[in-house]
């Protein structure tokens, strides 16, 4: 018998994970939402229960098995039916875990009858392929004329819906002649027949509008309005197009390749027409604008009138002549002044002139100088007079002085001056030789003699020679 060694049980207990039951909740959760993805399950509905949450719970099975369902109020809004226990129904979802009570269940995002699931899957397709040719571009889409003289319905000639369109279009605008295409609207044999009948309204090209239009219905009864054929029909029409197609929550292919989609048949009435009640309301709203806009515009043009009068009585030929001989007048009284003004200024200027010519007059030049020079002749005498007389008196001083310091005087008084040949005076008797001859002058003659003998100054008498 083997033993077992306690080393053993301790690395076993090391290596183990242990979960707790939240984690293990939680990690079978992550693992079913991640590793299925998005699946569809066909099943039926029972057990269902609508909280005041708005949420809906439910189970989905077959003869074998169930599984539990949530549906969320986001996403059962957009359900098109009121699902009901033991109805076979398609549904998309998640495959998540409930981690409080550990139960496995399906997250429903989008629920519809197990019958229309084909037909919805080949909407879809047909949808998807006609997006991608530009079968629904929105710059294909025409406009509907605003006043349409007339309206041309395809539809079934026995429903309710041409019932209720021709009543709105008679309510709204009775004017509006209508042609009927009268077509089947359901069965294998109403899409061919759609596509005949908006071929011809093209071809005759005798309305403004089409309305395309039936009653509500389940999937299955408007799948005539989701044929290709209609569809590629209505764009090749030469006529804009609305369709009015089933209830507001009914979309078919009708709608997208359409010019315009109605919510209901009495709906694409209403688009295809004006309201003539509200055209008459907006018509007498405008209506009454104009008057008032006229009323305003008359008042206005008769201010102006007015105006125009007063400034045309303050413009008249008349009242401007008058305006006018007046200014003249006073244009002639300012010219006379002026002219007054002026005269009067250019004889004050021929008085000065003949003052400034008089004053410059040969005859009265010619006295002026003449009395000047006769004054400058009386000035010359009185100055030569009284110069002569100055000099007299000057030559008369000048004689005595002259008498005073004259030689002659000193000659008189029995002196002489002596000069030599040359006329050099001889004030000493050194600079003389014997025998050199001598002027000398006396008070009365001269005489000239020789010299005989020479006596230096402080001798007694000259020197013998």
């Amino acid at each position: 018998m083997s033993s077992t060694d306690p080393t053993d049980f301790a690395a076993v207990a090391q290596a183990r994970t242990v979960f707790t039951v939240t984690r293990l909740n939680r990690d079978v959760r992550l693992l079913l939402e991640r590793g299925l993805g998005v699946v569809w399950v066909e099943g039926e509905l029972s057990n269902l229960s609508q909280p005041a949450s708005g949420h809906w719970y439910f189970s989905l099975k077959d003869r074998e098995a169930q599984v539990r369902c949530a549906m969320f109020r986001t996403r059962n809004a957009a359900v098109a039916f009121a699902p009901q226990a033991g109805q076979q129904v398609l549904a998309r979802g998640r495959v998540s875990l409930y981690e409080p009570r550990g139960d496995y269940q399906l997250i429903v995002e989008h629920l519809e009858a197990a019958g229309a699931g084909a037909l919805q899957r080949e909407f879809e397709r047909l949808k998807a392929k006609l997006a991608a040719e530009g079968l629904f571009a929105r710059e294909l889409k025409r406009a509907l004329p605003r006043f349409p003289q007339r309206i041309a319905v395809v539809t079934s000639p026995t429903g309710a819906a041409l019932r209720d369109v021709l009543k709105i279009l008679r309510r709204r605008f009775p004017p509006a002649a209508v042609r009927i295409y009268p077509v089947p609207v359901q069965g294998a044999a109403a899409a061919p027949a759609i596509v005949d009948a908006l071929t011809l309204a093209s071809a005759r090209a005798d309305c403004d509008v089409l309305i395309l239009t039936r009653g509500g219905g389940s999937l299955e009864d408007l799948w005539a309005f989701n044929d290709e054929r209609v569809a590629r029909a209505i764009r090749a029409c030469a006529l804009p197009v609305i369709c009015g197609v089933g209830h507001e929550i009914d979309f078919t292919i009708a709608d997208f390749a359409a010019d315009v989609r109605a919510p209901t048949p009495s709906g694409a009435a209403e688009m295809a027409v004006p309201d003539s009640v509200a055209l008459l309301e907006a018509l007498a709203r405008t209506a009454a604008r104009i008057k008032a806009g006229m009323r305003r515009e008359l008042r206005t043009s008769a201010d102006r009138l007015q105006a125009v009068t007063a400034r045309l009585r303050l413009a008249h030929p008349g009242v401007r002549l008058a305006h006018q001989g007046q200014r003249l007048d006073d244009l002639e009284l300012r010219l006379a002044a002026a002219m007054r003004a002026t005269l009067q200024g250019m004889q004050h200027r021929l008085s000065r002139i003949e003052g400034r010519l008089e004053s410059r007059s040969p005859q009265r030049l010619t006295a002026d100088l003449r009395g000047r020079i006769e004054r400058l002749v009386q000035r010359l005498h009185h100055a030569a007079e009284a110069q002569l007389a100055v000099r007299a008196h000057r030559l008369a001083l000048a004689q005595r002085t002259l008498q005073t310091a004259s030689p002659l005087a000193t000659l008189a008084r029995g002196f002489a001056i002596v000069t030599r040949a040359d006329g050099a005076l001889v004030t000493d008797a050194a600079v003389l030789a014997p025998g050199e001859e001598v002027h000398t002058r006396l008070a009365a003659g001269s005489v000239r003699s020789r010299v005989v003998a020479v006596a230096p100054a402080g001798s007694n008498g000259p020197e013998k020679i």
